[in-house]
C-alpha cells in the first residue's frame, strides 16, 4: 500500500492541530473571563496637582470616568459614560468617596474639604476626566505636607496609581503612588518660596543642614515611587510577559537568549523614552493591538519552527512596540523636564529588574524542559495558548 501524499500529511496535521486548538479554547477562555486576565493594562489612573504659594495650597484631583462610574455607579443607560443629569446626581457621592480616601495633612493636621472650588467632568475626545479642585491654608516654612491616597487601596485586583505633581515657588517634583506606596510628604525650606516668604510671620527657618536633608529624602522617595511603579506596571501587564515568555521557550543557547533580551532591553527603552518626551506619539488604539498580535507572531513560529535564528531581530521590532506600551502610563503626567530624567531612568530601571528576574527564574526551569522527552510538544502547548490568549486580546482591542 503507498505511502499519503505529502499534501495529505499536512493537512492531517493541520486538521489534529486545529482540534487541538478548540480542546484548549474552553478552558482558557474560563479561565480569562474568571480572573479577567485579559485586561492588561486596565490601569485606574488619577492625576493630583499640588500648587504650594504663600497664600494658598490649592489641589487639583482628576481621575477618569470609568473609575468614577465604578465607583459610584450612575450610569443608568448603561453607555459607558456619565451623561450631565447622572453626573449631578451622583456628584455628592463620588466627592464623599475622594474625602474618604484621599487626605492633605499640614503639621499632621487633617484638612477638610471646605472649600471646593471646581467639580466637573472634562471630555477631552474619547477621554474623560472628574476634575475636582480643593483648596487648603497656605503652609509656612519648617511645616510639613503630607498627602495620601488610599483610592482601591482594599481592592486587591485594581490597577490604580495615583501620578503626583507638586510644585512650589520656582521648584516642582513629581511621585507616583500606587500599591503600598500611598503617601507622599515633604518640609518647606525659607527658599522653596523664594523671595514671597522670606517675611511670613509664621515660619521658622530651617538650618542649611535640614533643608539639604529634607531635599535629598523627598528626591529620593520621588525615584524610589517611579522604579516601584515600573515593577508594578510589568507584573499586571500579562501581555508583556507572555511576549517575553514565547521569546524564552522555544530551544535556545545561552548567547541567543542574551542577545534575545538585550534587543528587547534597547528597543522598548527607545520607543519608551521617545514616546514620554513627545517626539513620537501613536495612539494606543494601534500599539495595544499591535502588542497583542507580537504575541500571537512569535507563538506562531515557536509552533511551526523546531529551530529559531536571528529572533534578536524580530524582538527589536516587537520592542518597539512594548515600548510604548510601557509609556502610557506615564504620557499624561506631563514630568517636569528637572525631574524627566531621574522619573524615566527609574520607572525603565524597574520593569528592567522584574524582566531580568523572570530571566534568572526562566532559564533552569527551561534547560530541564528541553533535555525532557516532551520538550517539543510542552513548547507547542505553551505557545498554543500564549496565541489563543494574544488573539483574545488582539480581538478585544480592536473591537474597544
Amino acid at each position: 500500500m503507498s505511502a499519503p501524499p505529502l499534501n495529505m500529511k499536512i493537512l492531517s496535521k493541520w486538521r489534529n492541530y486545529c482540534r487541538f486548538l478548540l480542546l484548549l479554547l474552553i478552558p482558557i477562555m474560563t479561565f480569562v473571563s474568571t480572573i479577567q486576565i485579559a485586561e492588561a493594562h486596565a490601569y485606574s489612573a488619577s492625576f493630583t496637582t499640588l500648587q504650594l504659594t504663600n497664600s494658598e495650597t490649592k489641589m487639583t484631583y482628576e481621575i477618569d470616568e470609568v473609575s468614577v462610574i465604578e465607583l459610584a455607579g450612575g450610569d443608568v443607560n448603561k453607555n459607558g459614560m456619565l451623561e450631565p443629569e447622572e453626573f449631578e446626581a451622583i456628584k455628592d457621592k463620588i466627592v464623599s468617596i475622594l474625602k474618604e480616601n484621599t487626605s492633605l495633612k499640614i503639621d499632621g493636621q487633617q484638612q477638610d474639604w471646605t472649600k471646593i472650588n471646581e467639580i466637573s467632568l472634562n471630555r477631552k475626545g474619547d477621554e474623560t476626566q472628574l476634575r475636582i479642585v480643593v483648596l487648603f491654608p497656605a503652609i509656612t516654612t519648617s511645616q510639613s505636607i503630607t498627602f495620601t491616597d488610599n483610592l482601591y487601596s482594599n481592592d486587591k485586583t485594581a490597577n490604580y496609581v495615583d501620578l503626583l505633581k507638586v510644585n512650589y515657588g520656582s521648584q516642582n517634583s513629581t511621585a507616583a503612588l500606587s500599591g503600598s506606596n500611598r503617601s507622599w510628604s515633604m518640609i518647606l525650606s525659607e527658599n522653596d518660596y523664594g523671595a514671597n516668604n522670606a517675611g511670613d510671620k509664621n515660619g521658622t527657618p530651617m538650618q542649611d543642614g535640614q533643608a539639604n536633608k529634607s531635599a535629598e529624602s523627598h528626591s529620593a522617595s520621588g525615584w524610589l515611587s517611579f522604579m516601584k511603579l515600573g515593577i508594578n506596571h510589568i507584573l499586571e501587564g500579562y501581555d508583556h510577559i507572555l511576549f517575553l515568555l514565547s521569546l524564552l521557550i522555544a530551544r535556545q543557547s545561552f548567547k541567543q537568549i542574551a542577545t534575545v533580551i538585550t534587543a528587547f532591553t534597547i528597543a522598548h527603552s527607545l520607543t519608551l523614552t521617545l514616546t514620554v518626551l513627545g517626539i513620537i506619539n501613536i495612539p494606543p488604539s494601534i500599539v495595544e493591538p499591535a502588542i497583542a498580535i507580537s504575541i500571537c507572531y512569535v507563538a506562531l513560529e515557536n509552533i511551526f519552527r523546531k529551530k529559531v535564528s536571528y529572533r534578536w531581530v524580530l524582538t527589536f521590532l516587537f520592542g518597539l512596540i512594548h515600548g510604548m506600551g510601557f509609556a502610557d502610563i506615564l504620557t499624561e503626567m506631563h514630568i517636569p523636564k528637572s525631574e524627566l530624567a531621574i522619573d524615566l531612568a527609574s520607572f525603565n530601571i524597574g520593569i528592567e529588574i522584574i524582566q531580568l528576574l523572570i530571566v534568572v527564574l526562566l532559564l533552569p526551569l527551561l534547560t530541564l524542559l528541553h533535555r525532557s522527552k516532551y520538550s517539543r510538544k510542552a513548547i507547542i502547548t505553551i505557545s498554543s495558548i500564549a496565541f489563543l490568549l494574544g488573539g483574545f486580546w488582539l480581538i478585544e482591542r480592536l473591537l474597544s
